[in-house]
C-alpha cells in the first residue's frame, strides 16, 4: 500500500537541493540532483513515519498539493509527489479475521485492483486516514 505524500524541494545557488514534507513537520531532506533529492525524501518519510509508528502516533495522511502552495514558506519551490511504500514500516503484519458485507467487499476489492492496491493495503489506508481525520491530526 502506497501512500502519496507532497513535497516541495528548494534549490539554492550554492546548494544542494533541499526537500520539505509539508504533511510531515520536521521531516526535511536533501540531494545533490533533483532525482536523489526525490530518493532522499522517501526514506526521511519512511523514517519519519516508522518513528510516528513507534510512538503510537497517529500516521497524517496526505493533503492535497493546492492546500500547501498558498503557504508563502513553500514560495518559489518546486512541487512532486511521492510514493511511500506503507508495508516497509514497522516490519510486521498480522493476519485478522473481519465480517464485511459481501457489497462492501466487493466494492473495495474492485477499486483496489483498479488502482493497483491489495484489499489489506486499501483496509490499512483507510484506517489510517479515518483515525487522523477523527483525531484531529491533519496537519
Amino acid at each position: 500500500m502506497a501512500m502519496r505524500y507532497p513535497v516541495v524541494i528548494h534549490k539554492d545557488p550554492d546548494s544542494d537541493y533541499g526537500v520539505s514534507v509539508p504533511d510531515l513537520p520536521g521531516c526535511f531532506s536533501a540531494g545533490a540532483t533533483f532525482d536523489e533529492a526525490l530518493s532522499e525524501a522517501v526514506e526521511a518519510i519512511e523514517c519519519h513515519l516508522e518513528g510516528l509508528l513507534l510512538d503510537e502516533e497517529p500516521i497524517p495522511p496526505p493533503q492535497p498539493i493546492e492546500i500547501h502552495q498558498v503557504n508563502p514558506d513553500y514560495a518559489g519551490g518546486v512541487w512532486a509527489v511521492v510514493n511511500v511504500d506503507l508495508t516497509k514500516l514497522s516490519g510486521k503484519t498480522r493476519r485478522v479475521n473481519i465480517t464485511l458485507p459481501e457489497r462492501i467487499l466487493t466494492l473495495m476489492d474492485h477499486y483496489a485492483s483498479a488502482h493497483g492496491e491489495t484489499r489489506s493495503g486499501l483496509i490499512t489506508q483507510a484506517a489510517i486516514e479515518y483515525i487522523a481525520a477523527r483525531e484531529g491530526n491533519l496537519r
